[in-house]
């Protein structure tokens, strides 16, 4: 590309690929520049590529001056990364790294890396050179430094180097000799091809096929040392995850797999080859722990080992262990991984219990209990980190359960936000190069200040000590989504069911993905999937059976799955309680209506963050049957608590549609409007795809309501254009709608949607 004349301004690992000759090839030019024309190659993006792989004279925005060594530096950095595991900069966000990079020499390789070869580290710094002037010319001069390194001869950037001993060191050190041949064919390759994968695996293990991490026993009679024995899996989960070359199965799929289990069954089902087990017993100061890996295609142990150890070196074993189980599945492990094993979470015992018991919550699924969970959640991890002030991975912890709170609109306080981000900068403090920090910051950027480019690059700088982990894949599947962004969205989901395959939540995100572009027979499918996972999932069932009812305006199959569920086990149906109430509504059951009111107690009703209470309900309910008396009445006693909702919130869309439906209840016309209006400013559809199209179906319910039918279709038409949460069973059979029935236009709506 060079003898060409062109740059290509992007290089990064996620670019370099692998063909089924194991070739390398440069992909993704969407940055590409001719280096002697006034307009690019192809369309300029608005970034300029990518934080950690671009070169100073880059980031400063000057690329009509740019040159070839602009490339090298980029490729300098890919070779940092494959030898220590890291990019050269990382900071706390984007820019952070930017600025490093343009006042700071790069590190040496090895201050990371000692073992790895002096001219090596000679070549890679050459490349990282902040003055472009100092760096290789173009990639063919690098290729061919490459080449000299790779056959034992001088190269020129340290002419006084011993041949023989570099010879000698890459025989002996075969693996950085292979990374090293790849670089060198990245940089020579003559064929360039333009891929959408989004990443490829630069090392070849083994192991490729993954490892589980099974629940470990608890041998005491103590119940309370099971939270322990969950500790001590996690905590070697989490370890072996840090290495690039292990594909980990993530917690949240291998926790039902406790007490009798069939491996080969388990193998198939999440696709690994090895599993882990083991058991722990705590005995007053002393620790008895025994680990086991078995090869899931025969069912035959690998590796066993016990341990008799004080209570203190718990974590100096599962440390011991994960390098053990790294070393038998012949896993490369760089420095840098290797140092992030061997990091214990903390040094205090209850510390890590809390912490422990805290994860254990925030691992359940969103249901009418999370706020509960998320708040218990807190307080744990608060304890924690006052015993341990240095615990980033508590602290990481504390920011989501902080950031849940606020984005599911159960604190959607400046308060609450402020607590998240005190954890994050504190987590950033202690280790600004960890993963698991960088992570909790995406996180925050995505659902405290809808930052979707901030919170992107935060997840690139994970993705380089995180390599596999699920979270990430999934996190960058929501902020595509809500840039609208949505079959990008259900690719990432999926990958990170490859990585997580038992989690259902995620088979239910990508169903939702589906369901509001109402390409029900995808969803339908991805729900039988989920149903395959977890065959009694009561949330999934009755998602599969409200199919129905949002695709033909068909209530019995949801009617048979509640009553069926209420007949087996009457508690689960609080978690389904709004589909329930939907399905009362739609049929017009007074009775039913009230007896999931009564069966809720105070837990609000949610549709999409959109949060109301029981009173609302009433109020919706006394409509339904004309009886304007007792609606009034509860729409008034709603008011009050709804007004304080929104007077702590004052800049959030839906606590703001739920106040404008319960004027419009009391004929306030002028305030319903205006706070339907208001929601819509503060939540709008081009800076959230997924819950602004419901803002607009709350202000189209508010102008029903009040009697302005022409806003109402209007406002109506928008909302239901995909993506839509507006179904044609909801506007075909709900009673929202019913001030619009008999109007054309309406109808019209409502006609469009029907299944052809």
């Amino acid at each position: 590309a060079h003898v060409k004349g062109i740059l290509h301004r992007d290089l990064k690992p996620g670019n370099v690929m692998l063909d089924g000759h194991g070739e390398p090839l440069v992909s993704d030019f969407g940055l590409a520049k001719w280096l002697d024309a006034t307009s690019d190659l192809t369309h300029t993006l608005t970034i300029f590529g990518t934080p950690g792989y671009i070169a100073p004279e880059q980031a400063k925005g000057a690329a009509a001056n740019l040159t070839p060594a602009a490339d090298v530096y980029s490729l300098g950095a890919i070779l940092f990364n494959l030898l220590t595991g890291r990019p050269p900069f990382l900071g706390e966000h984007a820019l952070a790294v930017i600025h490093q990079a343009a006042e700071k020499p790069a590190p040496k390789l090895r201050t990371l890396a000692p073992a790895l070869d002096r001219d090596l580290e000679t070549i890679c710094a050459k490349c990282l050179e902040r003055d472009p002037n100092a760096r290789y010319h173009s990639a063919g001069d690098l290729a061919q430094e490459l080449e000299l390194w790779l056959e034992g001869r001088p190269i020129a950037g340290h002419p006084v180097s011993a041949p023989v001993r570099a010879l000698r060191w890459s025989r002996r050190n075969p693996a950085v000799a292979a990374m090293a041949a790849l670089l060198m064919a990245v940089v020579a390759a003559a064929g360039i091809k333009t891929w959408k994968n989004e990443a490829v695996q630069t090392r070849q293990g083994s192991a490729a096929t993954g490892i589980a991490v099974l629940p470990f026993e608890s041998s005491s009679e103590d119940k309370e040392d099971a939270f322990f024995a969950d500790g001590v899996q996690d905590d070697i989960l989490t370890r072996l995850a840090k290495i690039r070359d292990l594909r980990v199965i993530s917690r949240s799929s291998v926790m039902q797999y406790r007490g009798k289990r069939d491996i080969r069954q388990i193998g198939d089902a999440l696709g690994v080859s090895h599993v882990l087990e083991g058991s722990v017993r705590k005995t007053g100061a002393r620790l008895y722990m025994k680990a086991q890996l078995i090869d899931t295609r025969t069912g035959a142990p690998v590796w066993t080992e016990e341990y008799d150890r004080g209570l203190n070196d718990v974590f100096a074993v599962q440390s011991e262990i994960a390098q053990e189980v790294a070393q038998q599945l012949r896993a490369n492990i760089s420095t840098t991984e290797k140092l992030a094993i061997q990091q214990p979470p903390t040094a205090d015992l209850t510390a890590f219990d809390l912490y422990t018991r805290a994860k254990n919550l925030l691992l359940l699924r969103i249901s009418n209990a999370m706020k509960a969970n998320l708040l218990r959640a807190a307080d744990l991890l608060n304890q924690a980190v006052a015993r341990d002030s240095s615990f980033l991975q508590a602290y990481c912890e504390l920011a989501y359960a902080h950031d849940m709170l606020y984005f599911l609109g159960f604190d959607h306080t400046p308060a609450r936000l402020a607590l998240a981000e005190a954890a994050i900068q504190r987590a950033l403090r202690l280790r600004p190069d960890s993963g698991e920090a960088h992570l909790a910051h995406a996180g925050n950027l995505y659902r405290g200040h809808l930052d979707y480019d901030g919170a992107l690059a935060e997840l690139e700088v994970a993705r380089q000590t995180l390599p596999h982990d699920s979270r990430i894949f999934r996190l960058t599947g929501y902020i595509q989504r809500r840039r609208g962004h949505w079959e990008a969205s259900i690719r990432n989901l999926e990958r990170a069911t490859e990585l997580d395959p038992r989690n259902i939540e995620t088979l239910q995100q990508i169903a939702l993905g589906y369901g509001i572009f109402r390409r029900y027979v995808e969803e339908n499918s991805v729900l039988d999937r989920t149903l395959a996972v977890e065959p009694n999932d009561v949330d999934t069932k009755v998602a599969l059976a409200s199919l129905q009812f949002h695709w033909k305006a068909d209530t019995r199959p949801l009617r048979q799955t509640i009553d069926s569920i209420r007949a087996a086990n009457p508690d689960a149906l609080v978690s389904v309680a709004d589909d329930w109430l939907s399905l009362a509504l739609a049929e017009r059951d007074v009775a039913a209506a009230k007896n999931v009111l009564n069966t809720i107690g105070d837990t609000p009703l949610t549709d999409y963050t959109v949060h109301a209470n029981r009173l609302v309900m009433e109020g919706v309910i006394a409509r339904m049957t004309n009886d304007e008396g007792k609606a009034r009445a509860a729409f008034t006693a709603a008011r009050v608590g709804q007004e304080k909702t929104v007077r702590a919130q004052p800049n959030y869309g839906p606590p703001l549609c739920v106040l404008g439906l319960i004027d419009a209840g009391l004929g306030r016309k002028e305030e319903a409007l205006q706070e339907g209006r208001r929601a819509i400013e503060l939540l709008q559809v081009e800076k959230d795809a997924l819950v602004g199209p419901t803002m607009i179906k709350y202000l189209a319910m508010i102008a029903a309501w009040v009697g302005d039918k022409d806003l109402a279709c209007e406002q109506l038409a928008i909302a239901t254009r995909p993506p839509s949460t507006v179904s044609y069973g909801q506007l075909k059979l709900l009673p929202f709608w019913d001030p619009l029935r008999g109007d054309p236009r309406f109808e019209e709506i409502v006609a469009s949607l029907a299944p052809k």
